[in-house]
């Protein structure tokens, strides 16, 4: 598979919660549709195909929890539909809306599909100390950090 060479490497720390009421104006914020499959679902790690409105990317993950590590390539569109068909029985989509915080990002997941319903709010951090430091806002709900239920390579699977 030719790609370009750009790739993103980085070590994730992130925290995900149910989000129990939307927030006030939320529909203004950046909004995307993503549709996301997996070729791979191991233990080892997780291959993820994923298309946010005309981007595509080849994502690989290892780890679980609040820390993870990744790896992410773009792809052109032509790759990501020759791709696309393995990922059958594997997908998910959500509507993403990017909601600034404090001086943090939160990315509020509203899921499409057999999970509607279903609204996950995550916010992604550059060190722990601010991971710990981190107070949710009020429409937060319960913390789902590491809940495998909540992971979307379960509710792909499911």
């Amino acid at each position: 598979m030719r790609g370009d060479h750009r790739t993103r490497h980085n070590r994730e720390i992130e925290r995900k919660f149910l989000v129990k009421w939307l927030p006030d104006n939320f529909k203004r914020s950046r909004r995307f549709i993503i549709e996301q499959g997996y070729l791979a679902t191991e233990s080892a790690g997780r291959l993820r195909l994923r298309k946010t409105n005309k981007t595509a990317s080849l994502t690989f993950k290892v780890g679980r929890s609040s820390h993870r590590e990744e790896r992410e390539i773009k792809l052109s569109q032509k790759q990501f539909a020759a791709l696309w068909p393995g990922t059958a029985g594997r997908r998910l989509r959500k509507v993403r809306y990017e909601i600034p915080w404090e001086d943090l990002l939160i990315e509020l997941d509203i899921y499409r599909g057999r999970h509607v319903g279903l609204v996950v709010a995550e916010v992604e951090f550059p060190d722990t100390a601010s991971c710990r430091r981190f107070k949710a806002p009020w429409w937060f709900g319960r913390e789902v950090t590491g809940e495998k239920r909540y992971s979307n390579v379960r509710l792909a699977l499911e």
